[in-house]
């Protein structure tokens, strides 16, 4: 049977994985690794909703995938975070040749 490991495992798991990436978007400056942190964050809420949905009282119908259609807009919404985030990143760069955050505080500079 598939519930071998007991839910608390993965939700353990999900809450360190999202306090390194907590830490990663305070702590660091460089705006690509705070972008990685954020999506570190995404997956943690992943595993929360895929493990509650497998560990979970069972829908009516059985074949409801919700767990995993939310999980899925997730990382559909996170791609295009990802997007839009690393343009920004780049036309930052292109007129203050910094990926340093604390650069980014005004758009007059």
């Amino acid at each position: 049977m598939s519930r071998d490991i007991p839910l608390n495992w993965f939700l353990y798991f999900a809450a360190a994985s999202f306090s390194i990436g907590l830490m990663g978007v305070l702590l660091r400056r460089n705006a690509i690794a705070v972008l990685m942190a954020i999506e570190i964050m995404l997956n943690a809420a992943n595993i929360n909703l895929v493990a509650f949905w497998r560990y979970g009282i069972p829908a009516p119908d059985e074949g409801a995938l919700t767990g995993v259609m939310m999980a899925i807009f997730v990382i559909t919404v996170a791609a295009a975070e990802v997007a839009v985030g690393i343009g920004l990143i780049l036309l930052c760069y292109r007129r203050w040749h910094s990926a340093d955050v604390d650069r980014f505080d005004s758009l007059s500079r």
